[in-house]
């Protein structure tokens, strides 16, 4: 299987050039990826406790399905992809943007739209991508990312504090 391509981006987000995974991830450059957030109807959270064998993050928990953009793939697109192969979640819609945080080191030099949708699941978790997933109450997770950030990927430290202060 040959290595993923991503488009590579300015400070700006807009395309300069392509690189490997690897290359883009050991040098530092920015790119382009998405965050899901997939809520109950009673107001939880799905959150998933990455692989241990992600090379980035491994065992940490995270959004509810996240991913790199392919190359000339758009955030909507990236974002219903990603929660179909993370989670198993057919939409039918693109789900609702609610925020983009600009590249920068918790990031991981990733330009990242967060989304938001709605499903009771159940969810068909990938292998290779996720360990476990749970429901969370948000206000658990806000005292849990609190208590011990280092429970957490470094990109969803930050947008969870985005999302609680764009509500």
């Amino acid at each position: 299987m040959s290595e993923e391509i991503f488009d590579v981006v300015n400070e700006c987000d807009q395309v300069v050039g392509q690189n490997t995974r690897r290359e883009v991830h050991r040098l530092g450059l920015k790119h382009r990826a998405v965050h899901v957030l997939v809520f109950n109807a009673r107001g939880e959270v799905f959150l998933q406790k990455r692989s241990l064998k992600k090379d980035i993050a491994g065992g940490k928990w995270d959004s509810s399905a996240s991913g790199h953009l392919d190359t000339g793939e758009h955030y909507d697109a990236c974002a219903v992809r990603e929660v179909r192969e993370e989670i198993g979640l057919h939409l039918t819609q693109t789900p609702q943007r609610l925020f983009k945080i600009d590249a920068c080191q918790e990031t991981g030099w990733e330009f990242c739209w967060i989304y938001r949708c709605v499903s009771e699941g159940p969810f068909v978790l990938h292998p290779d991508e996720i360990e476990t997933g749970a429901w969370f109450a948000p206000a658990a997770v806000t005292k849990w990312v609190d208590e011990t950030p280092e429970d957490f990927a470094s990109c969803f430290v930050l947008l969870w504090e985005k999302h609680l202060s764009a509500r």
